[in-house]
Formats: C-alpha cells, structure tokens, sequence
C-alpha cells in the first residue's frame, strides 16, 4: 500500500484530500498544528485503519517513520483575515516547513507535491494568468507575508529538484470553494454566505468589479491528485477559469439564499488583486483535467454546509 503524508490535514484543502488518498487506497498520515485547521474536518477519518495523526507543527523538524511514497505540503494560514493575524507564523509555514519537508522527502525518496498560490501572481498585469507569467507582487504590502513565502516555497522546491534531484511538483491553486471553509476565514464565499443566511447586509470591498474564479473543491482535488501521480515538475495552474465579479457573486448569493439582505460597499483593502482568472491550458494538456463541477451545484451543496454552521440543529 502506497503511503502519503499531507501536511494541514485539518485543514479546508488537506482534509479533502485525505479523504481522496483514501479513497484511492493509499495510506494516509495527516499532519496539523491546528493553528487555522479543525479536527472536525477530520474526525470521521479516526477509525479507518489507514489513516494515522501527527499533531505536530512543520516549522520544526519532521519525522515520520517508515516508508513514505509521497509529500503533499499544504500547511499553511490560506486566507487575509489569517495571514494579517499571523504574518511570522505565514512565513515560516511557507519557508522552515518546505526546507523540513524537502530534506524528509530526499531521505524517503518521495514525490513531493506543494500547494503554491494564484497570489504569486499579485495584481496581475497579464489575463487570463498563465504559469509563464512572474506576477506582479508587493513583498512589504499586507499581503505579501503570503505572497512571497509561497513565491519562495516554489523557488526552494525547484532548487531541491534541480540540485537533489528530488522528484518534485507545484500547484497553482486559484479560489476553491465547498464544504469545510472556515465561517470566519475572510474569503468572499464563507463571508457572503454567513452574512446572507444570519439576514444581514453582504460586504463587497471596492466597487464589486474586481474579478475572481470560483473552482469547487472536488474539481480541484481531481487536479492535485492527477499532479501528484504525473512525473511534472514545473507549476501548474489548478481552477476554474469561468470569472465573475464579486458584486454578480454576491447577488448569485442573494437569488440563491432568497434573502433580503441587501449588498453595502466597503473600501478595497490594499494590493487586493483586481483580477483573477487561470489559463488552465498547461493542465489540459498534462494532466487531461479540467473542472466539471458548474458554480451553481456547488454552491448548493456548500449552502447545505453553511446552513447547518450558522444555524446547528440542536439535539433532543
């Protein structure tokens, strides 16, 4: 049985693909601190026997005994709200634990897969964004604690691959959405959703021009496994290049809702990138993927979620 190791396994992206590894019928060893993460994401893993826990922080040394075929590095604060509140932890989740991660991958001879950012583009110059781009950064604004400890985390990966010759790959993940976001993490979806089904007005910083690209989490697993078993080493792009801005997604929200919460403006927080959208081509043509899922089934199934978050059923 081949055997995985997934770093922030309690998180959003982690615990999902735990549940994919699994399914797939690997061993799964799932790593979390739970700075950001919840063992609620994971807590219907516990009793499968191939699934074991390491409570542990990356930032330091990691050990994990046994054989190990891969390494996905996920561990990381992912959204404004956690990277302001937590820019030094950010930066060493993104620079110590891919150095720890590294070295543990050259010693079990494993395939070693990052989650790296559509944010390493910035506010993009160039659209659609495709991975030759270098993006358009600001190292010292707000956001740059994220911004750069991936753009590093992507040149330390190449740089063992080149170097050690560890076998190597790095995703590009654009906005993701589904089941397991955090209510209070900041990102349009969790936000609007919680705002809408508690009646109250929707926030939209800026005008509501600005664009995103919404990828439900299934498609976006499919995509990082896909990686993961390819031999590819260079970035590729993971999302859904169908945009919208976010004041049409905050009325989507709305209509799907069927709520009276009305939708109020706010300024835009600085380097809030005015665009997004993935060119996907290098994925199509290397991994035969593509997203399937359309934004309104999604969204109606991390409705379902949301609801029972905002309002939990109580017991008898």
């Amino acid at each position: 049985m081949k055997r995985v190791l997934i770093t922030g396994a309690a998180g959003f992206l982690g615990s999902h693909l735990c549940d994919r590894f699994l399914k797939e019928g690997f061993h799964v060893i799932g790593m979390d601190n739970f700075l950001t993460g919840s063992a609620d994401n994971i807590e219907h893993l516990f009793p499968n026997k191939n699934f074991e826990f390491y409570h542990h922080d990356v930032t330091k040394f990691v050990h994990v005994p046994g054989d190990l075929d891969y390494i996905l590095h996920f561990a990381s604060p992912a959204s404004p709200i956690d990277y302001l509140q937590m820019p030094i932890q950010t930066l060493k989740v993104g620079s110590l634990g891919p150095y720890n991660l590294l070295g543990l991958a050259r010693v079990k001879n494993a395939r070693f897969v990052i989650a790296s950012t559509s944010e390493i583009y910035g506010d993009p110059n160039v659209h659609p964004q495709p991975e030759s781009y270098w993006g358009n950064v600001n190292p010292i604004g707000p956001r740059g604690v994220y911004d750069e400890a991936k753009r590093f985390q992507e040149a330390i990966t190449m740089a063992y691959h080149t170097f050690h010759g560890v076998n190597t790959g790095i995703v590009r993940i654009f906005n993701t959405y589904g089941p397991r976001m955090r209510l209070d993490d900041g990102r349009a979806l969790p936000a609007f959703m919680s705002q809408a089904l508690r009646g109250e007005d929707i926030t939209v910083f800026g005008d509501g021009s600005q664009t995103r690209s919404f990828c439900y989490v299934d498609d976006l697993v499919d995509g990082i496994f896909k990686l993961t078993m390819s031999d590819y080493h260079d970035p590729v792009n993971i999302g859904n290049p169908q945009e919208i801005t976010i004041k049409e997604f905050a009325e989507e929200i709305v209509e799907l809702i069927e709520t009276n919460s009305k939708v109020v403006y706010q300024p835009l927080p600085k380097d809030d990138p005015k665009q997004r959208r993935p060119d996907i081509s290098r994925a199509k043509e290397v991994l035969g993927w593509e997203p399937k899922v359309q934004r309104s089934e999604g969204l109606k199934i991390t409705l379902e979620y949301f609801k029972e978050k905002v309002n939990p059923k109580v017991g008898v």
